[in-house]
């Protein structure tokens, strides 16, 4: 190859690098900014006003919580005592005990005296086989349901609780999450505070509870995770969470709630078939599916997004789960996508396809493979002494030093916001995490995401995995 045309593709090369990095930049600081200033608005705008009494009142919006269980049987008495503990009159906690094969069942039997009761299925049922409904005599546990089914997957245990619900609204959330006495007041004030758009959904900051002290399914006391796996995804939610979803919930352009903690409207989630049982990003794809439903009938809506604590849950400490999770992410990041590929810049659907979707496909999808290929590009160009060294020294820098800055600014925000971690070790610990996490953990993030495209693209099976949970720890 001529060395002059070689010389005009490198510069090419690291222009496109170059460009990718601003775009990034440029977008990080937009989503920085926006999310502050969402972040100010809605402290001002729940700084007044107490709806408890009105949201604790029989009259109050009914709400189901739906908790798909699958072998929760040494955690999940404790996990339906929290559920129930709630600050809300009017909702029902529906358990679906979806074929698991430990002694769930019968633990919940047992703890809350269930009988087996008679109710009518709909004979063209779509979801896998009900064994049983099962409800307590006793008034201290009216408001629990445990729906006993066959094995059919998380989603397809989500969409049986929302067939078998006759409330307005649903929760659907992992069992072993843990929720705070007010949640449902938030959640439902969001419902309600529109009243010139439709609310479909409400989603919420997940919070990580590993190390947390935990007592009768009450938060006793908060801890930062003694566990560095765990510290660095706490770093990584609390960037997603308080920066990022918070800035796209800013400008009506959320595409994902998290399913650990999401609550809708059920007419719509119905309309639009529940949860994809043919996909593992489920969380992700109802969304999607939800706005363009609400987007083609032209009919105005939005969904809410909670930046309070409201919801507690333990992340993966093994390195072998951590991948398995995040490759399971990305499989169902790129399921979606591909899914709604029509969405890619369609102004039809304004924000959502100029703006969210190419977010979630560049950065989201590409970004990653581009991070994977480059190393080796880099390895390639050393070898081959071709490397333009003060381009590549300057352009890591610069990414080093900018994605510990914005590390940097959500644990402060995170602090004066919120300031959960109140111990002045716990801050800088956190801030040493966002100094190592390039280095350590984001490689593991993005192999994991390679892996899970990898599997997609070339049809490897590949199911959920499992979550090896370790549990709270008890009050002394």
């Amino acid at each position: 190859m001529d060395s002059t045309l070689f010389n005009i593709i490198l510069d090419y090369i690291n222009i496109v690098f170059l460009m990718f990095t601003v775009t990034l930049f440029t977008l990080f600081t937009i989503m920085g900014f926006l999310s502050t200033r969402n972040s100010i608005h809605y402290r001002k705008k729940n700084s007044f006003g107490n709806l408890s009494r009105v949201m604790a009142s029989p009259l109050a919006p009914s709400i189901t919580i739906i908790a798909p269980a699958y072998n929760e049987g040494m955690t999940i008495v404790e996990n339906i005592r929290s559920l129930m503990s709630l600050r809300y009159v009017n909702y029902e906690v529906m358990v679906v005990n979806d074929g698991s094969k430990d002694d769930t069942l019968q633990k919940m039997i047992d703890a809350y005296d269930l009988v087996k009761i008679d109710q009518k299925i709909d004979p063209n049922w779509k979801n896998k086989p009900i064994r049983g409904i099962y409800k307590s005599p006793h008034r201290a546990f009216s408001k629990l349901t445990v729906i006993d089914k066959e094995n059919g997957g998380k989603s397809d245990a989500l969409n049986t609780g929302m067939a078998l619900s006759t409330n307005r609204y649903v929760g659907c959330i992992d069992v072993d999450c843990l929720l705070l006495p007010d949640a449902l007041l938030h959640v439902v004030k969001s419902f309600y505070q529109r009243s010139e758009k439709r609310v479909i959904a409400v989603g919420g900051v997940i919070r990580v509870a590993n190390s947390c002290v935990i007592e009768g399914g009450q938060l006793e006391e908060i801890r930062l995770p003694t566990n560095w796996l765990a510290r660095f995804q706490l770093l990584e939610y609390t960037r997603s969470f308080i920066l990022g979803r918070m800035a796209w919930g800013s400008i009506d352009s959320l595409l994902i709630i998290s399913g650990a903690f999401g609550f809708f409207d059920r007419e719509i989630a119905l309309a639009v078939g529940g949860y994809d049982t043919g996909t593992v990003g489920e969380d992700m794809e109802i969304v999607f599916k939800m706005r363009r439903y609400m987007h083609d009938r032209k009919e105005p809506y939005t969904i809410e997004y909670i930046p309070d604590p409201l919801c507690w849950t333990e992340v993966p400490e093994d390195l072998k789960i951590l991948v398995n999770q995040r490759d399971r992410w990305a499989r169902g990041n790129l399921e979606t996508l591909f899914k709604h590929k029509d969405m890619f810049f369609n102004s039809k659907y304004g924000r959502l396809g100029l703006l969210s979707y190419p977010y979630w496909f560049f950065y989201e999808w590409l970004a990653p493979l581009m991070e994977f290929f480059g190393f080796f590009t880099i390895i390639l160009f050393v070898y081959l002494g071709i490397l333009n060294w003060d381009f590549f020294i300057a352009i890591t820098a610069m990414v080093y030093i900018f994605s510990v800055m914005f590390s940097f600014y959500a644990i402060l925000w995170d602090v004066y916001s919120y300031n959960e971690y109140k111990k002045t070790k716990d801050i800088l610990t956190l801030m040493l995490c966002a100094i190592i996490e390039p280095i350590f953990f984001h490689p593991i993030v993005v192999w994991s995401a390679v892996r899970g495209n990898y599997k997609k693209l070339f049809r490897i099976k590949s199911g959920w995995g499992s979550q090896v949970r370790k549990g709270f720890a008890k009050a002394a």
